[in-house]
């Protein structure tokens, strides 16, 4: 079982920041609000990707307060209202997500399927806030390949009640595989590992922040 390990942490941070993104840390979930109240100014659109750390951390109640314009895609009634949210998130002041996971060298990877998530990741919204708890910090792309087959994948298609291989077996079909091995996998309509985004050196310095839990959070 992964233990806290300051120096990873530290190390992993000072990566981060190399890589022209800030780092934080925080030794509890409790302590992740206080920190988003200063870097986000009240008023300042926001909006999320689909997150269980957001919620653990209770940013959910928070942007609910009223102190934000919160694009909620929860409100939406339709999946043209959502398709509208989901664009009109590229606007936002904040975005807020988490990782699938985090190097030690100080790349973010990440994989999703509609891909709303990483792409916001990538361009558009003035600030990304990535929150993740100390579990998700690997020693390198090969092990954050196998957390997402082995781990994240596996857990969101269960939460997402997606038909694949992974929901019922618990691990990627690709584990074991060697050819092409961090983008295989099912080929079922359901498959949420569709893109893998790593974000290294940035050009847009402190454009993305990561917050960095002394907690094991999430999937």
């Amino acid at each position: 079982m992964k233990e806290l390990d300051m120096n990873v942490i530290n190390y992993t941070m000072e990566r981060l920041r190399k890589n022209n993104m800030a780092a934080y840390y925080v030794e509890k979930k409790e302590d992740v609000l206080p920190l988003f109240r200063e870097l986000a100014e009240e008023g300042a659109s926001v909006t999320h990707g689909g997150s269980e750390t957001i919620k653990e951390c209770g940013l959910i109640e928070e942007l609910n307060s009223g102190k934000y314009n919160y694009l909620d895609r929860s409100k939406c009634e339709s999946r043209e209202e959502v398709e509208k949210l989901y664009r009109e998130s590229y606007f936002a002041d904040i975005y807020l997500t988490s990782s699938n996971a985090v190097t030690e060298s100080g790349l973010l990877y990440n994989v999703d399927g509609n891909s709303n998530r990483v792409s916001a990741i990538l361009y558009g919204p003035k600030s990304v806030i990535v929150i993740c708890g100390y579990n998700k910090i690997v020693k390198d792309l090969d092990e954050a390949t196998y957390r997402v087959k082995k781990k994240a994948a596996p857990m969101n298609t269960k939460r997402l009640n997606c038909e694949t291989y992974c929901k019922s077996a618990g691990e990627c079909l690709a584990i074991g595989r060697d050819a092409s091995f961090m983008c295989d996998g099912c080929r079922t309509e359901d498959r949420i590992c569709c893109n893998y985004v790593i974000s290294a050196k940035q050009r847009h310095k402190d454009r993305i922040k990561v917050i960095i839990v002394g907690e094991k959070l999430g999937y």
